[in-house]
């Protein structure tokens, strides 16, 4: 049993079984091989540009002020060592299912299985937040446009609330069935059951939709960018960081669930006409493009207003509400409802390849790999999807959403740079065509420098952290640092010993680190999470899966 449990998928059995026309190994049907560098980065940037930047980035700048733009880098620059890393994955393995492929053949069949079950939290979870935003957004516009043309068009109420939050008003003014009232968030579920037929009946069509939605929310942030740089008081910058770097650091959470999705990408292999070239490029570049446009954002918000003023749910608008221009923030508006759509069907479109992926390797049932012989979509999963994000997303308030999201996709960073580092080397005479490789510099000496200088720019920190004064309600909340501190040791250790590559190695650190800037409460329940994860696996999984039944 335990020698099973890290059986492993090798790289040379997937790419001549892709050579050969089988999908992954197991022959369950090809996709259609439709996007190019300039779709991959669309969709890249669809995942990235959303609730992030019309919602969070309030909540961070309020926390950090001015200073949230270096929060905003150092999440790029970890972002950034994850997607060289996936990028290398991707040229080498070019198949669905994202992190839990790249564990598949590196650290075997129970890592795959955790970090897939770790995706499921961010893209299905993650969505439900994102549908439940989208509703707000909607409501709002709805509003706006009546209020131009004199009618009361928006909703009531008890359509675009929940149980969890309604006031006793919503209760009074509900319906009800049976002595119950009836309330629910409608534009949530509808938005859900529209994107999810979206994905549903072919990636060509998203593609088309997510391009088209990208292009748009692009020039109206660059349009929001240049009109508000006229009201920027610079004075508004000082102090640039008023509560200190602590105060920039508790914006984490917020930031890096701006930053999830680019690893979507990589779910869509099997859908590219030359995924080992395309797919490193399109995660590159739409980072890149989405970092400038959210530090540009963080200065034209902190510069327009106080920091103190950011603790709204609308940050964008609420800006340009506050220097009298109503006109642009409607544009907002419109641009927010656009902007979150975009993420949903980039996550309705990666989380049914990621359970295609675990139902080709019998981890899952065999209808979750099942392709629509005319549309050529994971068309089973496709609909699981929209069920599990739509009925959630109508009547639930998740509150801890975001956080469980980020430490979601935290995790499956750290699993995808810690799985570079054991990919054998590549064969130097294999094809010679163009990919991309992870550029190879030692951590022998860089490494422990850098953790040296670390420690002793950040020593009383880092003293009061792993002090255990103030007792057990202080120290738990340290606990997560303290691991961390023990795998910063490890790999610095292991660099200088063995010259581990440098990129891989400060990718899983910094990602381990901003993981220990989420709440105690949200490592539990994620503990939970994983633990359902493994009690579903062992049940099922372990023997189902199609290399137990090769072995």
């Amino acid at each position: 049993m335990s020698k099973s449990l890290f059986r492993k998928k090798t790289i040379a059995s997937i790419l001549k079984d892709a050579k050969d026309g089988l999908t992954d190994g197991h022959g369950t049907g090809e996709l259609h091989k439709v996007l190019r560098v300039k779709d991959l980065t669309a969709l890249g940037i669809a995942a990235v540009i959303g609730a992030g930047i019309f919602s969070t980035i309030g909540e961070a700048s309020y926390h950090g002020g001015p200073g949230v733009s270096l929060l905003f880098i150092i999440t790029a620059i970890t972002c950034g060592f994850s997607a060289l890393c996936y990028a290398e994955f991707a040229s080498r393995v070019p198949v669905s299912g994202s992190a839990y492929t790249y564990s598949y053949v590196t650290f075997g069949e129970l890592a795959a299985w955790v970090i897939g079950w770790a995706l499921i939290l961010e893209y299905a979870i993650g969505n439900i937040a994102v549908a439940i935003s989208w509703s707000g957004y909607f409501n709002n516009l709805l509003a706006g446009i009546g209020k131009t043309v004199g009618l009361d068009l928006e909703l009531p109420a008890w359509l675009t609330s929940n149980y969890d939050s309604a006031s006793e008003a919503i209760y009074n003014a509900a319906p009800t069935i049976f002595g119950f009232p009836v309330i629910l968030n409608l534009p949530a579920f509808i938005i859900v059951v529209l994107v999810t037929y979206l994905a549903y009946v072919g990636i060509r069509e998203s593609k088309r939709s997510a391009n088209f939605m990208v292009g748009l929310k692009i020039l109206v942030i660059l349009f929001v960018i240049i009109v508000g740089a006229f009201y920027v008081n610079i004075d508004n910058w000082s102090p640039f960081m008023p509560n200190g770097f602590s105060g920039v650091l508790k914006g984490v959470s917020a930031v890096f669930f701006a930053y999830i999705g680019f690893d979507a990408i990589s779910t869509t292999a099997e859908e590219c006409s030359n995924p080992q070239r395309d797919l490193p490029k399109g995660m590159i570049y739409s980072l890149v493009i989405c970092t400038v446009l959210y530090i540009l954002i963080a200065f034209v918000l902190t510069g327009m207003v106080s920091y103190s003023q950011l603790k709204v749910e609308d940050p964008l608008a609420y800006v340009f509400n506050a220097v009298n221009l109503p006109k642009v923030s409607f544009i907002i508006s419109v641009s927010a409802v656009i902007a979150t759509t975009s993420v949903l069907l980039v996550f309705q479109i990666g989380q049914p390849r990621i359970w295609m992926s675990m139902s080709r390797d019998g981890l899952l049932p065999k209808q979750f790999s099942r392709i629509h012989p005319r549309f050529k979509t994971p068309s089973f999963a496709t609909i699981i999807t929209g069920i599990i994000v739509g009925i959630p997303a109508l009547f639930l308030n998740l509150t801890v959403v975001t956080d469980l999201t980020s430490i979601g996709t935290l995790f499956a960073f750290i699993l995808v740079c810690g799985g570079v580092l054991l990919l054998p080397e590549r064969d130097k005479n294999a094809t010679a065509e163009k990919r991309f490789s992870l550029p190879y510099i030692s951590g022998q000496f860089i490494v422990p420098a850098i953790v040296i200088v670390c420690a002793w720019l950040f020593r009383h920190e880092l003293t009061s952290r792993l002090s255990t004064e103030g007792g057990w309600d202080v120290w738990k909340h340290n606990i997560p640092f303290f691991f961390f501190v023990i795998a910063t040791l490890t790999f610095t250790v292991l660099s200088a010993l063995r010259k581990l590559s440098l990129i891989p190695v400060l990718g899983l650190l910094s990602c381990f680190y901003l993981m220990t800037e989420i709440g105690l409460r949200n490592w539990v329940v994620f503990a939970i999470w994983l633990l359902i994860g493994l009690l579903i696996y062992f049940s099922y999984g372990v023997r189902k899966s199609k290399l137990a039944a090769a072995e």
